[in-house]
């Protein structure tokens, strides 16, 4: 069956204006590894492709200009050139004199897939492709796009770049993994047919990232699937970690460091608390790991509520590395069905519902939509207090800081059917909305709201107590 490409509608409209615009367009398309970056550029410019070529992983110099001698032959027949290029600048004058008899009055498209991989070290790669941009595509009726999966290099090597491609970029698309809506229309694009609790089940173990989702098979239930690709000795996802750092990172142990540290504490750590946890040293080169990470979308930052930049905490929001730490290294495990035997455990119950609050925070647009307050100015951030002896302590999953002197202070439950509140935990509730307006002096409207699986059952203790019950529907919508 023929691929579609879904959703990404943004993206392809950047892409677009590029191919439309008057003007010659340097693109740059990030995103982390099996996230769709190819298939995206591929599919919106399939007509007009002039030219493709993608680096070789952990290849040479030498053996880079052979892979382009080759593509050059493949693409353009006898009028490319026989030999092979002696450096960069040689492959580029010789694409130049390949391209030139085809600009006409519709844009051509030259494609530099995987770029961090085509400039090897003192290769001058973007030395030769500074000279193709400065000295001849910027004067043509071209579209030049350059992708990567290493987005920390893309981003200090390319955009940030201070030599011949400074400032030279026109337009930039940072591809992140699929959301629950498009996750949704992928599936049904391959005529799998689940219903929206098993989609949660499988996003919360391998994320929105297009190649892992295609390995899921129809006829079988989430759990059969995360069994068949995460637990079985041949599957996708049995041992991709050990592979997706080293493909993206230089001392990528460093980077698989922090990870495993901030796969201990589910609410994240300071920077401090990572040193600690991970053993690395303080300086530039942790600064740089954490920003790479960042970049390359495995950790997001934000500041508690109320707290200073010093007290920044990292947290890993990367479905898959946190399932895969928790439940697959260094396991054991004998027989079948250890996915259905596991999902019985309370370090299941745990991880699911620290999984199900990572996904909600990874769809605030549609939280804000289902709120009416998509309009409104806000900030989100959690809230954690620890008890002392005078004070218990509270923990506040998401908090939504709204310009309108409002703030929505949310629960969010993975659950298996409609949340059920009793006396107890409607006075737990209570209590830590006090707790919180007192630590936080804060003056705002507090409401309280609670996002789960398939909702709340009204009783005599949510009444008046809840402001408002959302479900995760509204996290499939599209934003």
């Amino acid at each position: 069956m023929e691929n579609i490409l879904i959703g990404r509608s943004k993206e392809q409209e950047v892409l677009l204006k590029a191919l439309h615009s008057r003007s010659p367009e340097m693109v740059a398309v990030i995103g982390r590894r099996r996230v769709g970056k190819t298939f995206l550029i591929r599919s919106v410019y399939a007509g007009q492709m002039a030219f493709e070529i993608s680096g070789i992983q952990d290849a040479t110099l030498r053996e880079q200009l052979k892979n382009f001698k080759y593509q050059l032959q493949n693409t353009f027949g006898t009028v490319a050139p026989a030999e092979k290029p002696a450096s960069w600048l040689d492959a580029f004058q010789q694409l130049i004199t390949c391209l030139e008899p085809k600009i006409g009055p519709e844009k051509l498209v030259v494609f530099f897939d995987e770029l961090p991989w085509l400039a090897t070290r003192r290769s001058d790669f973007l030395k030769g492709l500074s000279f193709f941009w400065n000295s001849w595509a910027s004067q043509k009726n071209i579209v030049v796009v350059i992708c990567g999966s290493s987005a920390s290099w893309m981003i200090q090597k390319v955009v940030e770049h201070r030599g011949g491609l400074h400032n030279r970029l026109t337009k930039r698309i940072h591809l992140l993994p699929f959301n629950l809506c498009e996750t949704e229309a992928f599936l049904k694009s391959l005529n799998l047919k689940f219903d929206r609790y098993q989609i949660v089940q499988l996003y919360m173990a391998m994320g929105g990232i297009p190649h892992y989702l295609n390995e899921i098979e129809g006829g079988l239930s989430a759990a059969q699937n995360i069994e068949r690709i995460c637990f079985s000795p041949s599957g996708l996802l049995n041992n991709e970690f050990s592979r997706l750092y080293p493909a993206l990172f230089d001392n990528a142990d460093h980077h698989i460091a922090v990870i495993k540290a901030l796969a201990e504490k589910w609410q994240g750590l300071t920077r401090t608390e990572i040193i600690a946890q991970s053993k690395l040293a303080d300086g530039g080169g942790l600064t740089r790991c954490l920003d790479e990470l960042i970049a390359s979308g495995f950790i997001s930052s934000y500041f508690p509520f109320g707290k200073k930049k010093k007290e920044m905490l990292y947290r890993l929001t990367d479905e898959y590395s946190l399932f895969y730490l928790q439940f697959i290294e260094n396991k054991a495990y004998k027989g079948t069905d250890v996915w259905q035997e596991l999902s019985q455990t309370q370090h299941y119950k745990s991880w699911s519902g620290y999984a199900f609050e990572s996904l909600c925070l990874k769809h605030i647009p549609q939280i804000k939509k289902a709120l009416g307050i998509s309009g409104v100015y806000t900030e989100t951030s959690s809230f954690y207090q620890k008890g002392t002896e005078q004070n218990p302590g509270v923990q506040i999953d998401l908090l939504i800081d709204r310009k309108d002197n409002v703030i929505n202070v949310f629960e969010l439950k993975f659950y298996t059917g409609l949340l059920s509140i009793n006396k107890a935990y409607a006075e737990n509730l209570r209590e830590k909305m006090t707790i919180f307006r007192e630590l936080t002096q804060t003056r705002k409207q507090l409401f309280l709201n609670l996002l789960t699986t398939f909702g709340l059952k009204p009783n005599e203790h949510s009444i008046g107590l809840i402001d408002k019950d959302l479900t995760m529907e509204v996290l499939f919508q599209e934003e």
